[in-house]
């Protein structure tokens, strides 16, 4: 293909390449099929942090959502599925269904909606990837937004109320992960030797869950108790992402992915002083301006200040 195909998303961290669950899928895919992008990092515009990414841009289209981007790469004869048998591609929309339907919330949940993980992990991470003053906005609609998806989706009766929402959702995402660990067995991917659709998505969707360090880690200790999917993350990102997006090996990713941590709570610090300060402001009281007294002087004075200035 001519044209060229760019990807625009959200960047790596924690020796991953990107820590967004559907921008990771897409760069899988491309990896596995062969598809030559280049990967841009958001400039973090409205369009792109209101949740658009990843988008695929070329000369004559812009796609945007993970399953449109993977059949615009399909027609391009990037296929990564050519070898699957009809059965197989069946099975692929089956399993994809049921991580959208059953992982997906709980990981949306892990990520923007339990709080000690967003405050002290989410949102000091994206905010230091937004310019201010978007960083202190922008976070917080991600979250509404994340916790939104997951109760129009589940808040239906009879679960009304979010505890009973969040308990369900754990509950079934743990039975998502146990149904693909029986899955995947012992194989290295889930048809076999070769990667496919299926093995983008369940990597886009793990490996995020699996590297990134949270203080909260309910899912994330069930997902290490699946040592299958622990090596079929660890497999793909040796095999195909060896190097992260900014040249630094895995290896060399922790060092800096804790100074990154400690950077980012500290942005985080700032910005709530800040929003504190601004807040303190406008509560506080506005008095009119004071007027300097103005100091009246003696007659005597008057005249020695005239004769200093006369005298040369």
């Amino acid at each position: 293909m001519a044209a060229p195909l760019e990807l625009s998303c959200w960047g790596g961290g924690w020796g991953l390449p990107s820590v967004h669950c559907e921008s990771l899928v897409v760069m899988a895919y491309a990896k596995f099929s062969g598809a030559p992008l280049k990967v841009n990092v958001i400039d973090n515009t409205w369009r792109g942090s209101r949740g658009d990414v990843p988008i695929l841009t070329t000369e004559d289209n812009i796609v945007s959502q993970p399953a449109k981007i993977l059949n615009f790469l399909r027609k391009q004869k990037y296929n990564a599925d050519y070898e699957l048998s009809a059965k197989q591609g069946a099975d692929t929309l089956a399993y994809i269904a049921l991580i959208e339907e059953k992982l997906l919330p709980a990981v949306l949940h892990t990520f923007w909606v339990e709080s000690d993980n967003y405050l002290t992990v989410t949102k000091p991470w994206f905010a230091s990837r937004i310019p201010f003053p978007l960083s202190l906005i922008l976070p917080g609609r991600m979250s509404k937004g994340a916790l939104n998806r997951i109760l129009l989706t589940r808040g239906e009766p009879p679960l009304y109320h979010l505890r009973e929402v969040e308990a369900q959702i754990y509950r079934d995402a743990k039975e998502c992960l146990n149904l693909l660990s029986n899955r995947l067995g012992t194989s290295q991917f889930f048809f076999g030797e070769t990667p496919s659709t299926l093995d983008a998505y369940v990597f886009g969707f793990l490996a995020p869950l699996y590297k990134v360090r949270f203080p909260k880690v309910h899912l994330q200790e069930h997902l290490k108790q699946l040592s299958n999917l622990c090596r079929f993350c660890d497999d793909i990102l040796n095999s195909y992402f060896r190097l992260s997006l900014g040249g630094i090996s895995p290896a060399g990713q922790e060092t800096v992915d804790a100074n990154l941590q400690k950077l980012t709570q500290l942005v985080n610090k700032e910005s709530n002083l800040i929003e504190k300060m601004d807040d303190n402001l406008r509560q506080s009281p506005q008095l009119p301006p004071r007027k300097l007294p103005t100091l009246k002087l003696t007659p005597a004075e008057e005249e020695s200040n005239s004769l200093q200035r006369l005298s040369p």
